[in-house]
């Protein structure tokens, strides 16, 4: 019995393909809509995770601004960090030096330049292509020596930077390494972190006059324990200053989390703005089926004459509304899976340097797809309510 109720609700679907097209066509965007928003979620979720990565999710940022003569010196950073094995690994001074790089008479305006010790290349997973990285023994004597990223050794100096001199503002620096590259695609080197100078942090404090240092960058043992890592910097930093005010200490991993929390809130609203078009493709669904009941009345009666019971007509009705929604689900799925496919390939044209893969998930999937046929079921209903409970007579006489 189910299967024949099923094939003639297939039967009846196919003779009026057209209006069975135009009724299923707000259920195919809303699915198709809240497929391609959700796979957009999720390809943005991971980029940044990817993002995030680079820099380490293992990482603390710390600020500290003193409190009058107060001061932390990068010993007591140094200190603090040995006393806490458990939960840091390493701590490298940060001094953002500023200054025009340039390299003969061609000025590189997206280089960052930056202070560090001989930890900060390993703490940001770089490893040494040419040359050496920065030793204890350049930030000691104040050298003005400096590392370069593949970028500058690439464009600059044709792979061959190491010996070589380069000019940061007034001041010229002798070239001792060149880091490994990290971005893949050549193109997008420039700002990245290929496209760096580091500088012995002490070196870079007496060219800026500063005396202290104030950005740090930690390393956890490992990132779930940011909250432990973070109280125990905090504690020994107020034990300096007495003040919560005189530093700021901030995970990448938190960041992460906000972002992503973010990024889901914003796909949630979208998604649920999409799903309009499922309700307005369920209204569609309720009127072309109360134009069927109307169009089949002298059907229906000549069938409850002959005995059919009222669940039969419900059943009839039901599972053909329910078979034009799921029939909608299905085609708004495919146009979900081609659209991601294009929306994949034309975001990097539209956002230069943005790779977002749209990937729809399986969970919004199914879901989009359970929402189609339950509306249809739910908004099917009424008018097969109405076909079941006609009056034979009634029907007979309808013209």
């Amino acid at each position: 019995m189910i299967l024949e109720t099923f094939r003639q609700a297939i039967q009846n679907v196919w003779s009026n393909k057209l209006r069975t097209f135009l009724t299923m066509l707000g259920i195919i965007i809303g699915v198709m809509a809240v497929i391609v928003i959700v796979g957009l979620g999720n390809g943005m979720t991971q980029s940044v995770r990817d993002q995030f990565s680079e820099m380490g999710t293992n990482s603390l940022s710390i600020s500290v601004y003193g409190r009058g003569s107060r001061v932390a010196s990068v010993e007591d950073l140094y200190r603090i960090v040995d006393k806490y094995p458990d939960l840091l690994r390493e701590v490298s001074p940060m001094v953002s030096f500023s200054g025009t790089v340039k390299v003969n008479t061609k000025t590189y305006r997206y280089t960052s330049v930056t202070g560090v010790d001989e930890s900060y290349s390993s703490m940001k997973n770089y490893s040494i292509a040419q040359g050496r990285g920065i030793q204890y023994m350049d930030i000691t004597d104040n050298k003005q020596v400096c590392v370069i990223g593949d970028y500058l050794n690439r464009v600059a100096y044709g792979g061959n930077g190491v010996g070589q001199t380069i000019k940061i503002g007034t001041n010229k620096f002798r070239i001792v390494g060149v880091l490994s590259s990290k971005v893949t695609d050549k193109e997008q080197q420039r700002g990245s972190d290929d496209d760096v100078i580091l500088l012995p942090y002490t070196t870079a404090m007496r060219l800026s006059q500063v005396s202290t240092v104030q950005n740090y960058l930690a390393i956890m043992t490992d990132e779930d324990i940011a909250s432990s890592a973070i109280k125990a910097l905090e504690s020994e930093l107020y034990t300096i200053f007495k003040s919560e005010d005189s530093y700021y200490i901030y995970s990448m991993i938190t960041w992460l989390e906000q972002m992503n929390e973010m990024i889901d809130m914003v796909i949630l609203v979208l998604a649920a703005i999409a799903s309009i078009s499922l309700l307005v493709g369920g209204i569609g669904i309720m009127n072309i089926m109360l134009v069927s009941v109307t169009e089949r009345t002298r059907e229906i009666g000549i069938r409850k004459a002959l005995g059919a019971k009222e669940r039969v007509i419900l059943a009839q009705f039901v599972v053909e509304a329910a078979t034009t929604s799921a029939l909608g689900g299905t085609l708004g799925i495919a146009l979900g899976y081609l659209v991601s496919a294009i929306a994949t390939k034309a975001i990097p044209y539209i956002m230069p340097g943005q790779e977002v893969t749209v990937s729809p998930s399986f969970d919004s999937i199914a879901v989009a797809f359970g929402i189609s046929v339950g509306i249809g079921v739910l908004f099917g209903y009424l008018p097969a309510k109405r076909a079941a409970r006609l009056n034979p007579i009634e029907a007979l006489r309808y013209d």
